[in-house]
């Protein structure tokens, strides 16, 4: 009878394995078949956002006799962090951490287990900034939104604060609840004042005439589809007739639309930004600029993109009794295709096929390394080498596992490099001479391996408090996706920042919301020449979200309530204008709400998206990018590899994706590897 597993919620995604009894004791494994009982000091836990404080593990056997077991602490991603022995705190609210036995060789039945509760409490506010969203005096007759920053005394920001508006004098200014603020008259100043739990900062505004006679909205010329972004001219005149700069004076921006559809077509169709305008469905739109009592529109016509094409299945290389996780298509060096497959939780093993043929994709060997799982697959641009990352060995020292591609279709061990590497390599990228490893999520190391059968250490890069969990080099740059802390770039030999192979510096870092970056992909842009990243998030299970659930990987088993079911995931991907990476902008995103998104790839202006259980997604990102890319008519195809005979059957959980030579190859957790080939137009059948 199979016994059932008991995995903690990869929602807790963050954990540490700590020791126990005194923490510093030496760890022994083996005591972990014996604990009855854990007890964690303090048995609660209250920290402040930002602040850490420590605790202590003690295990117990039946008798009382303290062991030193490996243990692990998890705690929910988005409300603390666990390291070293201290908990810190990150999101305000009741939480729970869970230390268990990190159960050895042997183990059976459920492991011992402790349930902390923890709150996360918010710092005293020690200041509020008010800043107004232009800048400069107060002109009669205007609007003008203003904002205020709460701000606790280690300069971190109070989210979400309730905040009090108030202005100095009623007669010539008024203020609304959310911080907007009229200009009623002009001569004289008012302050603006913002309060927050009892903490005031204001901004003092002159109040002076309107200078503007006249405005002026001109709209583009050229024909429009939904998701091109556009800008819309403003001009400005005196009293004289002179043109004015636009300088200080606050415009608004504002849209009516006649939509193609009334009846199918929402309202909400479209952005504008200081006259920069994207349209997400078709129709007449007119866009509007005010200031005072002066205004002015320009209408336009949007049509539908029609970037919809066909997706053809070229071939299947069946993964049905282990779970698939990353891969990799490249050319052999004998000329012919080839791609490699790994596994997740399924012994270490990885696959080698000859995919020359895409439609009769051909297993040609096997490799079984000492791990659990095989996360991360890559070959080098030159396709000298390939590179095997390994979790969960048995001797816990992981590391990467080299290849020798020599022989494609037959690869063999060059070496195994593991120093440095021992908490688990979850991902990797290799260099035609370098390979980036990370460790444990901590940091990633470079090693030289111009000569594969002896790699040799060059240099590390970790970044303070973060958590590292993929990485890609472009241009001498290292782009890394570090969770909470967005994207970190570091210099690896571009030079520009000083830095080289040998010796890394830390060039910016940019966070986007929520905190859960995880993959990314740096791209030139073809048609406009911008430098974007492309930012993934990943967030397993839909807390919060109408459709819930978390994540089962087991195939279907009657002892096993629940097993056999699809995942449920959610995350998008952030869109973030790097081409000046001293003043990054976020400017776009695509977001696909009822599921989650993995690993990326751009080639031709086009985004090729695995989105676990939302398949294959295929997506236009040619010019100027605005707004949410899925609602703008930019999809090109989706395609879902349902199979009925998979590890969880007619499951899609597609994990990676890489246009190769003209046809389109992913990898999906519950099915393994799928050719597919995106038909031009004018194949298209009605």
């Amino acid at each position: 009878m199979r016994k059932p597993v008991h995995p903690l919620p990869l929602l807790s995604a963050f954990f540490l394995v700590v020791a126990g009894g005194a923490n510093a004791q030496t760890v022994n494994p083996e005591d972990g078949l014996r604990v009855e009982r854990i007890e964690v000091e303090p048995s609660s836990i209250t920290v402040g956002v930002g602040e850490s404080l420590p605790f202590r593990v003690t295990a117990y056997d039946a008798d009382g006799t303290v062991l030193h077991p490996e243990l692990r602490a998890t705690g929910p991603r988005q409300g603390m962090w666990i390291e070293n022995d201290e908990i810190t705190g990150l999101g305000v609210g009741r939480h729970e951490m869970v230390v268990s036995v990190l159960p050895p060789i042997g183990a059976e039945g459920p492991p011992a287990t402790v349930r902390v509760p923890v709150e996360v409490t918010w710092p005293g506010i020690e200041r509020v900034e008010v800043q107004a969203a232009s800048g400069g005096p107060l002109y009669s007759g205007t609007h003008v939104q203003h904002r205020a920053q709460a701000l606790h005394a280690d300069g971190s920001v109070r989210p979400d604060a309730e905040v009090e508006w108030s202005v100095s004098d009623p007669a010539l200014a008024a203020v609304d609840a959310f911080g907007r603020v009229v200009a009623l008259g002009s001569g004289g100043t008012v302050s603006v004042t913002a309060e927050v739990e009892g903490v005031r900062g204001s901004l003092e505004h002159d109040l002076i005439p309107l200078p503007i006679a006249r405005l002026e909205v001109n709209g583009p010329a050229e024909a429009l589809r939904t998701g091109d972004v556009v800008d819309f001219e403003l001009r400005l005149f005196g009293s004289e007739g002179e043109e004015l700069e636009a300088g200080e004076v606050p415009v608004e921006w504002s849209y009516t639309y006649v939509p193609d559809d009334s009846m199918g077509t929402p309202g909400a169709a479209a952005v504008v930004d200081d006259g920069r305008f994207v349209a997400q469905f078709a129709g007449e739109y007119t866009v509007w600029a005010a200031t005072g009592p002066h205004r002015d529109w320009a209408t336009v016509k949007v049509s539908e993109r029609d970037a919809v094409r066909r997706i053809e299945v070229l071939g299947q290389g069946r993964v049905s009794h282990r779970r698939t996780s990353d891969f990799w298509v490249y050319e052999g060096v004998d000329g012919r295709d080839y791609a490699i497959t790994g596994t997740w939780g399924s012994d270490g093993f990885a696959y080698f096929w000859d995919v020359t043929d895409p439609t009769n994709m051909v297993l040609t060997d096997s490799i079984q390394v000492d791990a659990r799982t095989v996360n991360d697959v890559k070959v080098s641009p030159d396709g000298r080498y390939g590179v095997l990352t390994r979790e969960g060995a048995s001797d816990r020292r992981n590391g990467v596992v080299i290849l020798d591609l020599a022989e494609p279709a037959h690869p063999t061990i060059a070496s195994v490099y593991d120093d440095g590497l021992t908490g688990g390599v979850h991902n990797a990228f290799p260099t035609d001479d370098y390979l980036f490893a990370l460790s444990a999520g901590e940091k990633y190391v470079i090693l030289d391996v111009r000569d594969i059968y002896d790699p040799r250490y060059v240099s590390e890069y970790s970044h303070p408090n973060s958590r590292v969990h993929d990485v890609w080099v472009e241009d001498g740059i290292a782009y890394s996706a570090e969770w909470r802390n967005g994207v970190v770039v570091v210099d690896v030999g571009n030079g520009r920042w000083g830095g080289t192979i040998e010796d890394p510096v830390f060039v910016t870092n940019y966070v986007v919301p929520h905190g859960n970056t995880h993959d990314i992909f740096p791209y030139h842009q073809e048609s406009t020449g911008r430098f974007y990243l492309f930012l993934g998030d990943e967030i397993i299970g839909r807390q919060g979200y109408a459709l819930e659930g978390g994540m089962n990987r087991a195939p279907y088993d009657p002892e096993v309530p629940r097993s056999g079911t699809p995942r449920n995931t959610a995350g998008y991907i952030h869109i973030v204008d790097f081409t000046d990476p001293e003043n990054p902008q976020k400017v776009a995103r695509y977001h696909v709400p009822e599921y989650g998104t993995h690993n990326i790839w751009i080639e031709d202006d086009i985004l090729y998206q695995a989105y676990y259980e939302g398949g294959l997604r295929v997506v236009d990102i040619s010019g100027p990018l605005m707004g949410n890319l899925y609602t703008q008519g930019r999809e090109i195809a989706v395609f879902k590899p349902n199979d009925p005979v998979g590890y969880v059957a007619n499951a899609p959980t597609t994990w990676s994706t890489m246009p190769f030579k003209g046809n389109v190859f992913l990898s999906d957790a519950n099915s393994g590897l799928w050719s597919v080939k995106l038909l031009p137009r004018d194949e298209m059948v009605p």
